[in-house]
């Protein structure tokens, strides 16, 4: 089906699209240049929106905003954004009077012309993404990378040609109840997050799952051969299944044998470069290299794969280093928004770091995060909603000593990020990686990265 022959199937209908956020904008506008009746339902009030909700009303778009966004879902298919998941009662209410739930990256799954390759996971999954369109690219690949690394590919499809590549970043949200089929994909680990919106893990786990289970015997799901439940997948895959992962070499996909990346096809055996060559730094790195160049066997040859390891540095907001002053290193991880994402972070350095963390509250357990704390920080800032959660956990993890990790509460973040840096010392490294997401201060890690990398940016002196 063409995207064309998608919004034609849709004009005569009542379209609700719910969420005017990054994946929707692009959406509603196409909706309104094919004729779709439409109405949009967002939390936001109209001064919020400003002149984009002018802009819709004037295309004939119906506004339903506010607290009551949700009240009247009178439609025949709704396009639900990414965090409002299906079994919200508003939805199931929708769905169950005959509402056809969908959007916007289940549509594009629908229409794409391009081959696909679908990337999950609790952690890595943007730099993973990004890996993959890179080497795609350095083999002579055209790619669309998009999904939740922040660009919708809806609008693209237009320009997109059958031998290009679309690399796509899927959340669960995103995957949730999603009827897509990957020609490729790829779980990057698994681990308990967002809990907040999913109602229990059990939930999270299943749209993790989504990514393959509409596969076909010719398509390829890649899994961590390290991650027990990720391992466990390979039994339910229609497909064919390739692996990474340290350990003994596999029929197919890529292995870390004595410092060295080797990847095999049907046993055919390939050495690829030693993982010390990778430019990326952390172990955590290692597995997203790994991993992605698994997801482009037979697509991007070995040389495309070691082109890309010795070269890509890395994307924003992904242990950046924004910049040295005064001797004090200063490092945005805002992506690390999870308690096993902070751990990858701070397992990345040889030293003890100076750690600002906290933030949204994901119903989370900080335990194993606090563990590592005590072992590899030295002075540790907290912020947000979770500070005094984090908090309690170090103070009661094993080994702790007051003395030797001082732990300090503060509750605005720039005032959090100047103590950090004011009571640093030549050498030391100022770590922001929160281990939560944003939500409490911020609209998106980004925002939160910028503002770390802004307030830094701004100091003359460490010291006031």
């Amino acid at each position: 089906m063409t995207l064309s022959e998608y919004l034609s199937a849709l004009v005569g209908k009542r379209v609700a699209v719910v969420g005017a956020g990054v994946s929707n904008v692009p959406l509603i506008r196409l909706l309104l240049e094919a004729g779709v009746s439409v109405s949009v339902h967002d939390r936001r009030s109209r001064a919020q929106l400003g002149a984009q909700a002018d802009e819709w009303q004037a295309r004939g778009a119906v506004l339903q905003l506010g607290a009551e966004y949700l009240d009247t879902l009178d439609c025949d298919v709704l396009f639900r954004a990414p965090s409002l998941l299906p079994v919200h009662p508003a939805l199931m209410r929708a769905a169950q009077r005959g509402v056809r739930i969908t959007s916007e990256m289940e549509a594009f799954f629908a229409v794409c012309p391009c081959r696909t390759i679908a990337v999950t996971g609790s952690d890595g999954k943007t730099t993973t993404s990004t890996l993959i369109a890179e080497t795609l690219r350095a083999a002579g690949r055209r790619v669309h990378l998009g999904g939740n690394i922040g660009r919708p590919l809806l609008s693209e499809v237009p320009d997109m040609r059958p031998e290009d590549a679309a690399v796509l970043e899927l959340s669960s949200f995103q995957l949730h109840s999603m009827d897509c089929r990957p020609d490729t994909a790829l779980i990057t680990n698994l681990s308990p997050n967002h809990l907040d919106i999913h109602p229990d893990l059990d939930d999270y786990i299943t749209a993790k799952k989504q990514i393959f289970r509409h596969q076909r015997p010719g398509d390829c799901l890649v899994l961590n051969r390290e991650d027990p439940l990720c391992a466990s997948f390979a039994a339910q895959s229609p497909g064919q299944v390739r692996w990474f992962g340290r350990g003994g070499p596999v029929e197919n996909g890529v292995w870390l044998d004595d410092g060295v990346l080797w990847r095999a096809e049907d046993g055919r055996r390939e050495r690829l470069l030693p993982a010390s060559e990778i430019r990326l730094p952390g172990e955590h790195n290692v597995s997203n290299c790994m991993a992605a160049f698994a997801a482009v066997q037979g697509l991007a040859d070995a040389e495309a794969c070691r082109a890309v390891a010795r070269s890509f540095g890395g994307v924003a907001h992904r242990l950046e280093q924004v910049r040295t002053l005064e001797g004090v290193d200063f490092c945005n991880d805002s992506i690390a928004s999870s308690p096993t994402r902070t751990i990858a972070g701070l397992r990345a350095f040889d030293k003890k770091l100076i750690l600002i963390a906290g933030g949204h509250d994901k119903h989370l357990r900080f335990d194993g995060l606090a563990e590592e704390i005590v072992q590899r920080v030295k002075r540790l800032y907290l912020t947000g909603e979770t500070a005094q959660a984090i908090a309690a956990a170090v103070y009661a993890a094993p080994g702790y000593d007051p003395k030797r990790l001082p732990v300090t509460v503060i509750d605005d973040f720039r005032q959090a990020v100047l103590a950090a840096a004011a009571d640093a010392e030549p050498g030391d490294t100022v770590l922001l990686s929160p281990a939560c997401s944003s939500f409490d201060h911020f609209r998106n890690f980004e925002e939160r990265g910028n503002t770390f990398k802004s307030i830094v940016n701004e100091l003359e002196h460490r010291r006031p």
